[in-house]
């Protein structure tokens, strides 16, 4: 989730779909079935597939969606790229196959319900619930296409490329020379010169010029309409019929837009999401897991970057970004440290909060509930500065918690790396 996939430019990489994916964003992330749906709705040409759930819907499906297709992909599921490169808990290798008709199901069988563990996944995988059945194209040329938002031109970017199917890294490094920029005005959108600029960067082969630029153009359309931070095809793919085809593509969406987007962000797969951040943004906190062992709480970006980066420097690791925000209540409070204990490698908890909005007394009396409520098991320490300070401070002492205080970051920073290696 890829996830970025934003991203930094630079002209020897245009990782998209490899390091922009660890930078954690807020976006949404969804399946590939749908969004070959959306880009279908949106005139862009892409490969006749079905997505199916059970052994029973894939032997509907051939019969029903491929009766007389020799040969099928099918491709498990997942929100993480390098699926065919990975590899199933259960032994399987390869989380897309190209297969006979005949195979299909056994294949599908295989992946339904299975851990498939990729390098973007972790050790610990995603579960595949469904896999998306597909004609098998005949391609004659593979290129690569994506739009995403620049800082630099402060609007829309698309990234094309004459080679494709293989990582925009490998790309950029082998072909720097034939990957081409243009970006669109926000404002005026994308223009007839802006699409053939693309065009002639992506060289196509046997598709014809004016369709070519017509389905660049529906492309921009949809990432402009559905408020995309990311659309990414590789490949898009020139067929023996002369099509241009998005072969496989990838969509992010900005989390800002759910408010309008509702049928999008109602795609939102949470089985493929951190729990920990599906449960924190059920109560309206920002968190973000990581692999240290200090679990963190803040209130505020700025101040979460922060503490992480000293805790750092007094030799710990931070295990999430978990902000409050600057007003959060007591009940938030109580949930935070439900999803901080909740993960195993915490082994301390550090408690950060510059009281402006947000009172020191109420982040006081959520700790101690917390901890009565959650039974902590790892030393805690807290460090409050601003308003209602003193009586956040008299709560905890009063608590009768064995609670460890803090009088500045830095004391505090050294105390919770003091009480991980206790």
């Amino acid at each position: 989730m890829v996830r970025g996939l934003l991203k930094q430019l630079t002209s020897r990489s245009l990782s998209i779909a490899g390091k922009w994916q660890q930078q954690q964003l807020r976006r949404l992330n969804i399946h590939e079935y749908q969004g070959a749906d959306l880009m279908s709705k949106y005139g862009v040409n892409v490969p006749k597939g079905v997505a199916v759930a059970s052994v029973d819907e894939v032997k509907r499906a051939i019969q029903d969606v491929f009766p007389k297709e020799s040969e099928l992909v099918v491709k498990s599921q997942v929100l993480a790229g390098g699926r065919g490169l990975g590899t199933f808990k259960n032994g399987l290798k390869g989380g897309v196959h190209i297969v006979p008709a005949d195979q299909v199901e056994d294949i599908a069988g295989k992946m339904l319900g299975q851990i498939l563990v990729t390098k973007q996944t972790g050790p610990q995988g995603k579960i595949v619930s469904k896999v998306y059945l597909c004609q098998k194209l005949s391609l004659v040329n593979e290129m690569y296409f994506a739009i995403t938002l620049d800082r630099k031109t402060a609007g829309p970017l698309i990234i094309a490329c004459a080679k494709g199917g293989t990582s925009i890294e490998d790309l950029a490094e082998k072909f720097p020379d034939q990957i081409i920029k243009v970006p669109v005005d926000v404002f005026t959108g994308i223009t007839d010169e802006d699409a053939a600029k693309v065009v002639d960067g992506l060289a196509p082969k046997v598709a014809d010029r004016s369709s070519s630029i017509d389905q660049v153009k529906k492309l921009y359309k949809l990432f402009s309409e559905t408020d995309c931070t990311l659309l990414e095809i590789n490949p898009l793919a020139e067929t023996s019929d002369n099509q241009l085809v998005a072969a496989d593509a990838k969509l992010n969406f900005d989390d800002n837009a759910a408010f309008h987007q509702k049928e999008i962000f109602a795609l939102r797969d949470p089985t493929q999401e951190d729990p920990r951040e599906v449960a924190a943004a059920k109560v309206d906190l920002n968190y973000i897991g990581l692999d240290g062992e200090i679990g963190c709480m803040v209130n505020g970006a700025g101040l979460a970057m922060a503490t992480m980066d000293i805790i750092k420097l007094h030799g710990g690791t931070p295990a999430n970004f978990l902000d409050v925000g600057g007003n959060a209540s007591e009940n938030q409070v109580v949930e935070a440290f439900k999803i901080l204990t909740s993960d195993e490698k915490v082994k301390a908890i550090l408690v950060n909060i510059f009281g402006g909005i947000m009172k020191c007394d109420v982040i006081a009396s959520g700790i101690v509930n917390a901890a009565k409520q959650v039974k902590l098991e790892v030393p805690v320490v807290v460090r409050l500065e601003g308003t209602n300070v003193d009586q956040g401070k008299r709560i905890l002492k009063e608590s009768g918690m064995a609670l460890i205080t803090a009088e500045d970051l830095d004391d505090a920073a050294e105390k919770a790396v003091k009480a991980l290696k206790k």
